[in-house]
């Protein structure tokens, strides 16, 4: 989908808000919807985004949760289910369990959080018995749509992992790389963040960047161009940059940014949605199927572009 990676590049310049989604949502049209189990979608701000994605064809949805209060909500939000499988479970809980299984035996490509807590579903995605683990560690990557930079920004992880170990961070980053492919960027340039752009043992996670930057020259993490440690600035404005005098093909113009922590990059991804009129799309990568996770927070627009960013990286994946 390098159509739109190009798009977005050349739109942002007129800082027109929020022409990444509209060219990632577009880039999709052509493509069958991917079938998705919707977990638990009882409440508006979730079933309204189902029956957007739906019409939008951008997923083919089955419902799994309670049929009843499900229908009842359909009809007030005037939703057809009429050709929409829906799969009958007591509760959130029930319901997550149900659509893991329906993800471990192919019956669904994607899955797709509903009005149940994040937690609740994660806890049976991560199950080690009947779960959807892989060898990769689960995480999560934020698809920033900002106003004011010039192109897609992809955070990680915020959702996910609290305090992740170097270890973690391979797989952290790797996952993000491998998104950025499927989305038709063959090379993403990976900003490793901290407070500063030195190496110092007061800061741990500067070790952990350097650390990084060497596991990529060997080989541990490929398909990138990885550089940190990188302070926020000087990993997305080239002035900030040169002020300091960091060379770097990565300084001033980060696809990715790896954050040091959940609590670091939760407040990132918030700050640019609420002071810089950002929008979020999310996925979870790491287990057998994509993960859509979707806030109530979170615009109808933002919602369609996570579905439009599993359905390409779905396919991808089979290749």
């Amino acid at each position: 989908m390098r159509q739109w990676l190009m798009a977005s590049v050349s739109t942002a310049e007129t800082l027109h808000p929020h022409s990444q989604y509209e060219s990632l949502i577009r880039a999709c049209r052509p493509l069958a919807p991917i079938r998705t189990a919707v977990v638990h979608p009882c409440d508006e701000s979730s079933l309204e985004a189902v029956k957007a994605a739906a019409i939008g064809k951008l997923i083919e949805p089955v419902l799994v949760g309670p049929e009843k209060r499900i229908q009842d909500l359909a009809a007030k939000l005037h939703f057809d289910l009429t050709n929409v499988h829906l799969i009958s479970t007591p509760h959130s809980h029930a319901a997550a369990a149900q659509a893991v299984a329906l993800a471990r035996t192919g019956s669904v490509e994607a899955l797709m959080k509903g009005s149940l807590h994040t937690d609740e579903l994660m806890a049976e995605v991560i199950r080690q018995e009947g779960g959807l683990r892989t060898a990769r560690r689960i995480s999560h990557v934020f698809i920033m749509d900002v106003p004011t930079y010039r192109k897609p920004l992809f955070i990680t992880d915020a959702a996910v992992n609290l305090f992740p170990t170097l270890e973690d961070k391979v797989d952290i980053v790797q996952n993000a790389i491998d998104l950025t492919h499927a989305l038709g960027l063959d090379m993403p340039k990976v900003a490793i963040l901290s407070a500063v752009e030195t190496i110092t043992s007061k800061i741990p996670s500067t070790i952990d960047a350097a650390a990084l930057c060497k596991m990529a020259d060997r080989g541990q993490i490929t398909g990138a161009i990885l550089d940190g440690p990188l302070a926020l600035d000087n990993a997305i404005n080239t002035q900030a940059a040169a002020v300091k005098s960091i060379r770097s093909p990565v300084a001033g113009d980060a696809d990715i940014l790896l954050v040091p922590t959940l609590e670091a990059g939760n407040m990132l991804v918030k700050e640019l949605t609420f002071l810089a009129n950002a929008d979020a799309a999310g996925i979870v990568l790491g287990a057998q199927v994509p993960i859509i996770l979707t806030s109530r927070a979170d615009s109808v627009r933002a919602r369609l572009a996570s579905c439009a960013v599993v359905s390409l990286y779905a396919r991808h994946k089979k290749k």
